[in-house]
């Protein structure tokens, strides 16, 4: 077989593949073999009658779709292994021909792996972050444990200050009808905490139990509701109580009650440790990606539009996974959010194309550096997964072949080992 190859733009690649007649010829005697199944010619028994009177009958074409069936792909399996290129899409197939007894030739133009040109990688001076734990930390950890453990008191005052709980009855107009949504008994809200349309809590602030109040406000554009967006209101408010949060104090009962620790000290250890680990983990995350982002900023990429839409689906899937874990359509939660995955897509498009660039440039210096996987290195993971899941090693290394993700995991394995090379060379 014969291939010639010829760079396009657009990160193409133009193949032109001769296949030699031999295996035309034997091509065309598979095809017969199909085609004779189906076809009844009178004195023939079915499936019986012989190539010459078939395509006597039918002209020699047809048996050239089947055989080009059978030709096209091996021929284009080997003319990609030949040429040394990466598809990353369906090549789109063109001027084909085939003829008895002649080398029968098609052209394939596929889209490829777009190709990296490094930049440094090496001593990028990437300094990791202070991951020290701050008393600060400890206080705020151990301050959302007292929210938690807290309790409402009525107060024992009757004027509404910053930070109390207003316990209201209002009910809302806009153009003076009621709106849907609009109204409510017995609610509790938390002056000073965002919760509700912007500048309502503030005009709460001063007012007294039992009183009655019209507060003005305006909606936001950007307001889910379509038909309130921008929308003037005003609300007829009554404050029915005032409450105030009573925190516990933090000691050795607050520890026994809050915790599996029996003194403070021993919960402020453990806040501590937990925190330190927390810090530790984001710290080292942080560290691999200022690695990995300074490496790709330093190379120079031909990003596709493939990769990049790839990269997408990806997100999207993650993303839609995600959602459906909190119980919730993906449609549901981006319509919330104010888009669709159209527009999705659109915002996240740039992140997408970071990311696949980030892979490229990864994989070139693998490339370059031989870095490799072995088979141990595999079951090492293959081991890790099967204990993660309490099943034996040999069946999950078995479903991972079945499913076609057992170079995924050497792909992510080899990615992890070129990440540790980055650090150790930083």
């Amino acid at each position: 077989m014969e291939v010639k190859k010829e760079v396009l733009e657009g990160n193409k690649v133009k193949l032109e593949i001769e296949i030699e007649s031999e295996r035309v010829d034997e091509a065309l005697e598979q095809a017969y073999r199909q085609v004779v199944k189906d076809v009844e010619i009178p004195g023939f028994r079915k499936g019986k009658a012989p190539r010459k009177i078939i395509e006597q009958r039918f002209g020699e074409e047809v048996l050239h779709k089947d055989a080009l069936d059978i030709l096209i792909p091996q021929g284009y399996s080997e003319a990609i292994e030949e040429a040394d290129i990466e598809p990353i899409a369906q090549p789109d197939i063109e001027d084909f021909h085939i003829s008895k007894g002649e080398a029968a030739t098609f052209t394939a133009i596929v889209e490829v792996k777009p190709e990296v040109e490094l930049g440094e990688y090496k001593g990028l001076g990437i300094e990791k972050e202070d991951a020290e734990v701050k008393e600060e930390e400890i206080s705020q950890r151990l301050e959302k444990m007292q929210d938690e453990h807290s309790q409402l008191m009525t107060a024992d005052r009757e004027e509404l200050q910053e930070g109390d709980f207003a316990i209201i009855d209002f009910t809302g107009y806009v153009d003076g009808e009621e709106f849907p949504g609009g109204s409510a008994e017995e609610y509790s809200l938390e002056i000073g905490s965002g919760s509700f349309i912007p500048g309502f809590e503030e005009q709460l602030i001063g007012m007294k139990v039992g009183e009655e109040k019209t507060v003005e406000v305006t909606f936001p554009e950007d307001y889910q509701a379509e038909d309130l967006a921008a929308a003037d209101a005003s609300f007829e408010v009554t404050l029915k109580e005032i409450k105030v949060k009573q925190r516990p104090e933090l000691n050795d009962d607050f520890a026994v009650e809050a915790s599996d620790y029996e003194t403070m000290d021993e919960l402020r250890v453990s806040i501590k440790e937990e925190i330190a680990e927390q810090k530790e983990t984001s710290v080292e995350n942080n560290f691999r990606e200022k690695l990995i982002k300074k490496a790709s900023e330093n190379a120079e990429v031909n990003m596709t539009d493939t990769l990049v839409d790839e990269q997408l689906d990806q997100m999207f899937e993650r993303l839609s996974q995600s959602i459906s874990q909190q119980g919730l359509e993906v449609e549901d939660y981006l319509g919330y959010m104010g888009m669709d995955e159209e527009s999705w897509r659109e915002d996240n498009r740039e992140t997408a194309s970071d990311r696949a660039k980030e892979l490229l440039v990864l994989e070139a210096i693998a490339d370059i550096e031989d870095i490799e996987v072995s088979e141990e290195e595999i079951d090492e993971e293959v081991d890790e997964i099967a204990e993660m899941h309490d099943q034996e090693p040999e069946k999950i290394k078995a479903i991972l072949q079945m499913q076609g993700q057992l170079d995924q995991l050497k792909e992510d394995i080899r990615r992890q080992k070129t990440i540790e090379f980055l650090i150790e060379n930083n």
